[in-house]
């Protein structure tokens, strides 16, 4: 574990000028979301210099008109913002402070903007936060909301914790990526938010798959019923931009067969960290929706479905209890 250190603001002085055009901004974690996110910041005018293990994702990017790094250190070295999107605690610790990280020696320095729009504790964002303070350098936390069909529109909501002069600064290079960007507090809180929301998307994720299977048993069209939810009292985002009925809607991953979206395991592991969170709130906090959505998106993905889009728990619902 780190120790925690006191968090300040960068100086405003190593602020100015860190998203000019003649300075490469770092992007690392080139997965669904984070390939489409960095795309899009080629597509505002900006040098992305990239690094991740995948190096078909990072050739995709060059050919999109970015460049590459050989290792996180060597990002940070040369740009003085640096976005990470990465899957979970681990890679976060890893790529901040494991070997040839971020935060090493010859890595990120003073003045140096580090933003992570991953999903992790925020317990974990605080550490990594003070780690990079102890360099001069400063991250804020900036998880995003809006699925990949946000990231490929530019379209994404960002929920950032830091302190308010870092939050303007990032905002300057999240506005390339997304619609909505909130200062949530300090740094964490963005992590607080992004865990609340995705509880809160989980559940109705799965309510809305069992509308739908509830509707196939009793015949009616699946087209008519979400129309009918869109326009009345259930609409909610899982319904009406990320419906998980095959062929209400296209362009989402219910559309393709349940690919290319947000992981079923990745949603366990978010629901995973509420569940965590909620447990060592004082006083704890139960969360009885929460841990039911925790229990049936980790049956979905013990059936072999984790690597699908999570919005597949409505053919997981559909299915089981014909025994398949």
């Amino acid at each position: 574990m780190f120790a925690l250190r006191p968090l300040v603001a960068v100086p405003r002085s190593f602020a100015r000028g860190m998203c000019s055009g003649s300075n490469p901004v770092g992007f690392i974690g080139l997965g669904q979301m984070g390939s489409r996110m960095a795309e899009n910041l080629v597509k505002a005018g900006h040098n992305v210099l990239a690094f991740d293990v995948n190096k078909d994702a990072v050739n995709k990017l060059v050919a999109a008109g970015g460049s590459s790094a050989e290792s996180p250190k060597a990002v940070a070295a040369a740009a003085r913002v640096v976005v990470t999107m990465l899957p979970s605690n681990p890679h976060v610790r890893s790529v901040y402070c494991g070997a040839d990280g971020i935060l090493t020696e010859g890595g990120a320095r003073d003045g140096s903007l580090l933003i992570d729009c991953s999903t992790i504790e925020p317990g974990v964002a605080k550490e990594v936060a003070a780690e990079a303070l102890a360099r001069g350098a400063i991250l804020v936390d900036a998880p995003v909301s809006g699925g990949t069909p946000g990231a490929e529109q530019a379209t994404l909501t960002f929920m950032v914790g830091g302190p308010k002069d870092a939050f303007t600064d990032a905002e300057k290079i999240l506005q390339a990526m997304g619609r909505k960007i909130v200062h949530c507090g300090d740094v964490g809180m963005g992590q607080a938010a992004k865990l609340c929301n995705n509880m809160v998307l989980a559940i109705s994720m799965a309510a809305v798959s069992e509308g739908h299977a509830l509707a196939g048993r009793l015949g009616l069209d699946h087209k008519v019923l979400a129309e009918i939810v869109n326009t009345s009292s259930g609409r909610c985002w899982s319904s009406d931009t990320y419906n998980p009925h095959p062929g209400v809607m296209d362009g989402v991953p219910s559309s393709r067969g349940y690919t290319g979206g947000f992981a079923c395991d990745l949603m366990v592991k978010d629901l995973g960290l509420a569940t965590s969170a909620a447990n060592a709130s004082d006083p704890r906090l139960g969360l009885p929706f929460g841990s039911l959505a925790l229990q049936m998106y980790t049956l979905m993905s013990a059936h072999g479905a984790g690597q699908k889009d999570f919005s597949a728990i409505y053919e997981f619902l559909r299915e089981v209890p014909k025994g398949k």
